[in-house]
C-alpha cells in the first residue's frame, strides 16, 4: 500500500478529492485528504491571521498524528505552496511530491508573486473591497474548468472564500533535505491556464518526472480517473 495525501487548492477543500480518493481506495492505496483551516467544512474558522504557516501546520499536524511516513504528498494549485513547505519541514515523511497543475514558488517568493502583475492588483483591490482585506471570494467554478450541470451543482455551493494572507505569505527554501525528494508536475493542459509559466522550464528537466493531461484545471473533479491514473503510478 501507498500512503497519500491530497491537498486541495484555494477555496476548496478535502471534499473535491472524494472521486479520487475512492478510485485509490478501490485500488487498496491509504489516502487523507485533509480541508485546510478556514476552507470547506471548516470555512467557520476564517480569520485575518490564517495564512501559508498554518496551511503547512495543518498538513504537518496529519502526518505526525497518524505517524505518516513515505508519504506521496499531491497540492493543486495553491496546494503546490502548502506541499513546498511541508516538504522544507519535514522532509523525512515524504517519499514524492507531486504538483497537479500547482504553483511552484522559489524561495522567498508568495503566491500572489506568481500571478501576472494586473491580476495581483485586482486580487488586491477585490480583497479590499469585498472581503474586510483578508477574504478573497471564490472565482466561480466554470473559472475552474467545471462545466457539467451535475459537476456545477456539486462544487458551486462548496467554494468558500480563501484567507487572503495565504496569498502574501512567502515560502522559505533552504533545506538540503527537502531537494532530495522525487518530484512530479502534472500539467492540465487548457486555455485558461496560468501555470504555463512552469512547463517550460520543468518538462525537460531531468530532476522532474513530467505529464500531461487534457483537463480543466479542477482535473481530480472533471477527469478524476486520469489523475488516479498517474498518481497510481506511485504506488509501492
Amino acid at each position: 500500500m501507498t500512503t497519500y495525501v491530497l491537498i486541495h487548492g484555494a477555496f476548496h477543500g478535502g471534499w473535491c478529492w472524494k472521486r479520487v480518493a475512492q478510485i485509490l481506495r478501490t485500488a487498496g492505496q491509504v489516502v487523507y485528504t485533509p480541508t485546510l483551516t478556514g476552507l470547506g467544512e471548516r470555512a467557520h474558522l476564517l480569520s485575518p491571521g490564517i495564512g501559508l504557516d498554518t496551511h503547512v501546520q495543518d498538513v504537518m499536524g496529519l502526518l505526525e498524528y497518524e505517524d505518516l511516513h513515505d508519504v506521496v504528498l499531491v497540492g493543486h494549485s495553491y496546494g503546490g505552496m502548502v506541499i513546498t513547505g511541508v516538504a522544507e519541514n519535514c522532509p523525512e515523511r515524504l517519499a514524492q511530491l507531486v504538483f497537479l497543475d500547482a504553483f511552484i514558488p522559489g524561495n522567498g517568493q508568495a503566491l500572489i508573486d506568481l500571478f501576472p502583475p494586473e491580476m495581483a492588483a485586482e486580487l488586491r483591490e477585490q480583497t479590499n473591497l469585498e472581503g474586510e482585506g483578508y477574504r478573497l471570494s471564490s472565482s466561480p467554478p466554470e473559472i475552474f474548468g467545471v462545466t457539467k450541470e451535475e459537476d456545477l451543482a456539486w462544487v458551486k455551493p462548496r467554494l468558500v472564500a480563501q484567507p487572503f494572507k495565504t496569498y502574501l505569505d512567502p515560502v522559505e527554501i533552504s533545506n538540503p533535505k527537502a531537494a532530495q525528494i522525487p518530484l512530479t508536475y502534472i500539467y492540465c493542459q487548457h486555455p485558461r491556464s496560468l501555470l504555463k509559466q512552469f512547463v517550460e522550464s520543468i518538462r525537460m528537466n531531468k530532476n522532474w518526472q513530467f505529464w500531461e493531461i487534457t483537463a480543466g484545471h479542477d482535473a481530480m473533479i472533471v477527469e478524476p480517473k486520469k489523475v488516479s491514473y498517474l498518481l497510481l503510478k506511485f504506488a509501492m
